[in-house]
Formats: C-alpha cells, sequence, structure tokens
C-alpha cells in the first residue's frame, strides 16, 4: 500500500482509524499487516477501527491479516473493530471467523 492508499487517523475520543482504499491485493498484505500490527501492539489505541467502505475487494492474505489484527487486538487488549464493509466482504469475515459484533454498519459501502 502507498500513502494514498491508506488513511490513518486519531479521532478525539482516542479511537485510530485506518482507512484502506480500493482493491486489498497481494501486493498490499505486508504494509497492511505491519500498519496493524504497529497499530495494535506500538500504538495500543483503546478502539481500532478499520473503515472498509471504501474497500471493492479483499484477496485471501488479506482477509487473513483482517481476521488477525481482530485476535490481535483481543491478545493485547484494543477492541477492533470493521465498519462499513459491504455486505459481500463482511460475509467473508465472518466465514474466516470474524466476530458479528465487530462488523459494524454493513453494506454502507458505496
Amino acid at each position: 500500500m502507498t500513502a494514498s492508499t491508506v488513511d490513518v487517523e486519531t479521532s478525539p475520543d482516542g479511537t485510530l482509524v485506518i482507512q484502506p482504499h480500493g482493491v486489498l491485493g497481494a501486493d498490499d498484505a505486508v504494509e497492511l499487516r505491519r500498519t496493524l500490527v504497529h497499530a495494535v501492539r506500538h500504538l495500543r489505541p483503546l478502539r481500532l477501527v478499520l473503515d472498509l467502505h471504501d474497500v471493492h475487494d479483499v484477496d485471501a492474505i488479506n482477509l487473513g491479516t483482517l481476521v488477525a489484527a481482530c485476535h490481535l487486538g483481543d491478545d493485547h487488549q484494543v477492541a477492533v473493530f470493521l465498519d462499513r464493509t459491504s455486505a459481500s466482504i463482511a460475509g467473508r469475515l465472518s466465514a474466516a471467523g470474524v466476530a458479528t459484533h465487530r462488523l459494524r454498519d454493513v453494506g454502507s459501502a458505496l
């Protein structure tokens, strides 16, 4: 991922919001993993929100990375949520083991 394909910001309540854009393919896997691991292990916000409204597709590697981020968050007491994803991607995340309470605003993706 290049700097133009992901936005990272901290909201006033301390929530860290990571917003990737486009298609998350194999070329993006390493950078996405690094971003998520750094956020959970080093920044340690109370909440980490992955805003997926502008993600059109996720390959299997990145799907696994998103699932692993939820488990890593649990290990480090960081609440991880996946917001505004398409119903299709939400279904794949759920099938891969993401708990339904982590998937918020499903179907509100553009």
